[in-house]
Order: structure tokens, then sequence, then C-alpha cells
């Protein structure tokens, strides 16, 4: 039988449920477990964590808006996930993990030789915090890292930190969706991303909704998507001081740019279907565009 998915929002789990569901783990028939907003005790946080810890199925592990609540539980999570080595995807959004609590839990996210998905919006970090995170988005040629990362509203974050994070994301070698929304960032933070953007050749989704922005900041994403080749496919700018022709304008771009990129990839198709298909210009760039297993999971669960 293959692994199926346990989802709850916002009940009070029993003793006998949190049995059922570890039994469950243990017998590696579970690939996604939400608890999102559940409630349930000390020992039967413990007792989760340890079924998570065996379960080899385990692909998406959901414990938003304040499961892990104590610094108790970030030891006994960052116990669990040293020993689990099937966890694709990690949601603690909403937990009150600040710097400390991240610090704990780091090692494990760090070593983890599945993880690919981190969501850690809401959970009051701060700079250093940031660095710690900067360290799960290794450069090229280092060892694997983040593809989908999200930070979304942790407002003590101060520029000096979000100029640390684009620096990481202009030489990390697999980020793919980079979710910022509802950070206090600002026109500085702005330009900052822009440049990493720029230089990243894997960035294709950058959530900025809510975050300070103004025309100012608009132009210079415009003149970045406009002047140089990314891989960027998406840029929310919603709920900003951004006139909605300047919106478009860069919307327009980058829906060009993709229509390119399908173009490509159906000729590429063609010419691997049939190698006597000649090619005008050898010198264009082919490219595929895939879709992994981040953004499958990721789809499967709401905060």
């Amino acid at each position: 039988m293959l692994p199926g998915s346990i989802q709850i929002s916002g009940e009070t789990l029993s003793g006998a449920e949190i049995r059922d569901i570890c039994e469950s783990l243990r017998e590696n028939s579970v690939r996604l477990l939400s608890l999102r907003g559940c409630q349930l005790s000390e020992r039967d946080f413990g007792h989760v964590c340890r079924g998570a810890a065996e379960s080899r199925s385990l692909a998406q592990l959901n414990l938003n808006l304040g499961i892990v609540s104590n610094i108790n539980r970030v030891k006994q999570l960052a116990e669990a996930l040293k020993t689990n080595r099937s966890v694709q995807s990690l949601f603690l959004h909403g937990s009150p993990l600040t710097d400390a609590g991240l610090a704990l839990l780091n090692p494990a996210l760090s070593m983890h030789p599945s993880l690919v998905a981190l969501d850690l919006g809401d959970c009051m970090l701060g700079d250093e915090g940031i660095n710690l995170i900067c360290g799960l988005l290794p450069p090229d040629g280092a060892k694997s890292g983040l593809k989908e990362l999200t930070l979304s509203a942790n407002p003590g974050v101060t520029s000096k930190g979000w100029g640390r994070l684009a620096i990481a994301v202009a030489h990390s070698s697999q980020l793919r969706v980079l979710n910022l929304d509802y950070n206090p960032l600002g026109d500085q933070v702005a330009g900052m991303l822009a440049v990493a953007v720029a230089s990243s050749r894997t960035l294709e989704v950058l959530d900025l909704e809510g975050t300070g922005l103004t025309n100012q900041s608009a132009q210079t994403l415009l003149d970045m998507v406009e002047n140089y080749p990314t891989a960027l496919r998406t840029l929310i700018l919603a709920e900003n001081n951004i006139s909605p022709e300047l919106q478009q304008q860069i919307s327009d771009l980058l829906s060009e740019g993709e229509e390119e990129e399908e173009t490509e990839a159906r000729e590429v198709t063609a010419r691997e279907k049939n190698p006597w298909i000649c090619q005008n210009n050898s010198s264009s760039q082919m490219v595929l565009m895939t879709s992994g297993l981040g953004d499958s999971l990721l789809a499967e669960t709401e905060m």
C-alpha cells in the first residue's frame, strides 16, 4: 500500500489519536503529516517526534501555527530530524522559535540528507537566525541545500541580515523559491535582492508582497528583468506602493521570457525525437523547465 496522508487542523488531540498517528508513522504508511494548529501534550509531542524519527516514508511534516511552542519541543524535533532520513519539506510557520531555538535546530537541518523545502515564516527570527539559514544555502560546488525557503513575517531581521541573505541567494546553486512577504524590507533591501536575482542561476520565484516597496524598487527590478538573463519566472509585488503600470511591465517581461523558454524547450524535444532536424542558430541557448519534488510537496498543504 502506498503511503497516504494525515491532515488535522486546529483540533485537541487525545492520547489515543496520537498513538494511532505514531503507529502509522512506524509502519511507514504516512507520506504527509500535518498537525497544523493542533493542541497536544508535551508527552504526546515527544511521541510524535519519535514516530517521525523512525519513519522511512514521511516526506512532508507540517507543524505550523504554534505546535513547536517551547525550547523543549525544539530539542525533541531536532533529535527526530537527526535520525530521520526521509523528510523533504518541513513547515514551522508561526512557531516562536527565535534565534535561540533555530540555533538548537540548525545542526539537524544542516545535516539532513533529504530536506529541500523549509518554512520558517513568522518564527520571531533576527539577524543571527538569518546567518544560520544562509548556511542552508551552500554555494556552487558545495553540498546539497534548500530549493524552497519561506521567511515571511520576521520583522526582527534588519537590513544587515537581509543583505547577508541576498549574498547567499546570489551564490546558491539550488534555491528556486524564496518567500519574503510581509517583512519591512524597503527599497534598500529590494535593491540588494535585485542584484542577488541577477546573479542567481536558479531562483524562479520571489515573493515580495507587502514588503514596503515603492516605484524606486520596482524600477530597479524592472531594469534587472529587462537587461539581465535570469531564471526568474514569478515576482510577486502585491500590497506595495508600486504603480500598476510598473507591475504590469515587469509581469509582461517575465511572461515573455517564460514563453521563449517554452519555445526553446519544445525545439529541444523535437530535436531529440528527430536528430536530423537542423538548428538555424547554433549559439541559441536551450532551456528545459522541470518541476522538482519540493514544488509538489509544498502544493499539498496550506500554512
